[in-house]
This record gives C-alpha cells, structure tokens and sequence, in this order.
C-alpha cells in the first residue's frame, strides 16, 4: 500500500493530509466481488446482475397479438372490398395470445371478413406477420434477463416474469451504517442508508448510545458486513470520538482527506472490513459517499462503470492546489453549468445532475474545457 501519513494521535488530524486517491485506494485494496445470492424478483430490484442462464425464445411460437380470423397471407393477394376473395371455409378465430394455427402467418380484424351472403368473403390483404408476434419476437433465444453488472431495473423484472422466473441471481453486498447522536447527523445517517439501498446493498442501521469512544467503539462491528460506515464525530472537536473509537476497534489508516468538502473523513479497516467515517454534515457526507464509500460499494457489488456525461464547461471553476474539490454540475444549453464548487448546500445538490472531483494538483478547468460528470441520477 502507498505510504500513508503517520498519526501521532487519532484526535487530530495529521501534519499533512491523505490524497484522495490515496485513500481510495486503501479503501479498495484486497475487496473484490461478493458472492452471488438468489432473490425474489421484488427482492432484487435495485441489485446489481450476477451472471444468468441464458433464456429461452419466449414466445416459444407464433402467436396472435391481435383478436381476429387466422389466414395465410400468400392466399389473400388481390383481395378487396371490390374484388372479394370466397372462402370454401370459415378460417379460425383467434384471440389476442392464443397460439397461432399450423399454416396461418396473418391475422385479419373482424371487419375484414364479409359473412352476410352464402360464403364468406375476405375483403382486404395482408402480410407476412400481420397481427402477429413472432417466436421469439419478445425475448430473443440466448437473451439474459438483465446484463451481469448492471442493476436490476423494473423492465428487467418485466422480462424476467415473462420467462416464467421467480428469482435472479445478484451481488448484494451487506453494509452497516452506524449513526453516532448529533445536531443533524440523524438525517445525514438516513440519507446514506437510503442511497445504499438504492445502490443494491442490504443495509443495516445502528444507533450508538452516546457520542464517546466506548460508546462508538460498541456500535462499531464489522461481523458479517463487507463495509462500515459511521456518520458523526469524524472531526477533531472535543466531542468527536469516532475516530478514536475506530482506533480502539480495528486499524486507522488515514484521518484528514485532501478533500473539500469532507477534509476530516477517516477510513480505516477492522480485519478485512473497510471502514469510512463520514462527517454529519449533509455536504461532507455527500462528498466522501460519492469518492470513497460509493466506489468500494460498486466493487462489491461487482457493477460495471458508473455513467458519466462528457459536455463543456459553460463557465471556469478556479480550485485550490493541494485539495480535490467537489463540483456539483447541471446541463443547460449542451454544457455544464457549475452550481457550487467546495461548499455544497442542500440546495446545490437536491438540484445537481452530476458531480466531479476537480483533482488536487490542478487549479481547476477553463471554461470550454469538456469534462466527464458524474451523473447522481440513473
């Protein structure tokens, strides 16, 4: 691993601060995919795919996708309502869904049929595929119900149904978000919660007793979770201990991130667990759950690429050198509008489309310059 900066103690935050991608990558180091549980279909929307069997053509044969006479369209050339066609027999009636007969590739709507006088007439024609859903037409042979990384959306639970499955197989990562008491921290720990639920994890919510170290460090257990994430008293005040706690309870590798917001983020590990602090303001924890707490989440969960949007800058963004700053993003008019860089309020980021992390050994970007946003909605 990169050497990291030493700590002389957990309480304050080092001479120098950890790079961000530093401390992403100790956050990563030795994490690879969970392994692949079978869920409900309601169960595992949401989940990132693992991989599936492959499935058969459905429908597996031609069907009606209408209500209507069943006929071959080769027999109805030149049919009209000037030039009927008769017919020696009353072809079959089919209905939209039934199976469609042996020799038959069209179906006619009612009106199409004239069965007033002595023989029936077809009075228009047709072709190959009228009114019908081909084998395979829906879900093509080989077909996987929902591509091995990506997550489950409901149009996927929609192929999966049709197919006839009751469960899908899926990395579901287990995730523990300890809330430690604090002004805020509450919603903080929600909001974290609710965004891993929404990126596939099962999640599990602790409250600590109260604000100390003993108190934290009881709160604190990685059994049987792949990541831990505390929210509150990351920060060097007098009251924040989580730090501490975390020392007392496994490893800290790094307290003090090249990052703004979200500088008194720690990550540290306990065995094998990875575990990030997250400060209880809103904007910090946003900061440090996107760069550091989304990533490991995305690695375990085995999902592919997260979707960025390549569009030029409608205006510069001027950052410090040394921090990496967050930038909250907005398309208008095909380019990037920034609505805040550093400093995120609530506002900013209920109205972002997109975030980017202005890397700490540049002063920013120039206005024009393109830059992939990372998109905050799906």
């Amino acid at each position: 691993m990169t050497d990291l900066p030493s700590m002389t103690s957990p309480q304050h935050l080092p001479a120098s601060l950890t790079s961000l991608d530093v401390a992403l990558a100790a956050v990563l180091e030795g994490l690879a995919p969970v392994a692949p549980v079978e869920l409900p279909l309601a169960d595992a929307l949401g989940c990132i795919a693992a991989d599936m069997p492959a499935l058969k053509a459905h429908p597996p044969h031609d069907i009606a996708a209408a209500d209507g006479w069943a006929l071959r369209s080769n027999d109805l050339v030149g049919a009209s309502s000037y030039s009927p066609l008769s017919l020696t027999t009353l072809p079959v009636w089919v209905e939209a869904g039934d199976r469609m007969p042996e020799g038959c590739d069209c179906v006619l709507d009612s009106d199409s049929l004239d069965r007033t006088g002595p023989l029936v007439q077809v009075l228009a024609e047709a072709i190959p595929g009228q009114g019908v859903r081909r084998a395979g037409g829906d879900i093509a042979e080989g077909t996987a119900v929902v591509e091995a990384g990506r997550r489950v959306q409901p149009r996927g639970l929609l192929i999966a149904r049709a197919a006839g499955m009751e469960r899908l197989k899926v990395r579901r990562p287990r995730v523990c978000v300890v809330n430690v008491p604090a002004a805020g921290a509450a919603v903080t720990a929600r909001w974290i919660a609710e965004s891993a639920r929404k990126a596939g994890a099962d999640v599990a919510c602790v409250e600590a007793a109260a604000r100390d170290a003993g108190s934290i460090a009881g709160a604190i257990d990685a059994e049987g979770y792949e990541l831990l994430l505390t929210i509150g008293g990351s920060g060097v005040g007098r009251t924040d201990a989580t730090v501490r706690a975390l020392a007392q309870r496994g490893e800290v590798i790094a307290h003090g991130i090249a990052m703004q917001p979200g500088r008194t983020t720690a990550v540290g590990r306990i065995g094998k667990i990875p575990v990030i602090a997250l400060q209880g303001a809103p904007d910090q924890a946003f900061a440090a759950w996107w760069t550091l707490a989304l990533p490991a989440l995305d690695l375990l969960s085995g999902r592919r690429s997260r979707k960025s949007l390549n569009l030029p800058l409608a205006r510069k963004i001027a950052s410090g050198v040394g921090i990496a700053e967050i930038a909250l993003l907005r398309r208008q008019q095909g380019a990037w509008v920034t609505l805040a860089v550093g400093d995120l309020t609530l506002d900013a980021i209920a109205r972002a489309e997109a975030w980017l992390a202005v890397p700490g050994g540049a002063e920013g970007f120039a206005a024009g310059a393109p830059v992939d946003g990372y998109m905050l909605r799906e």
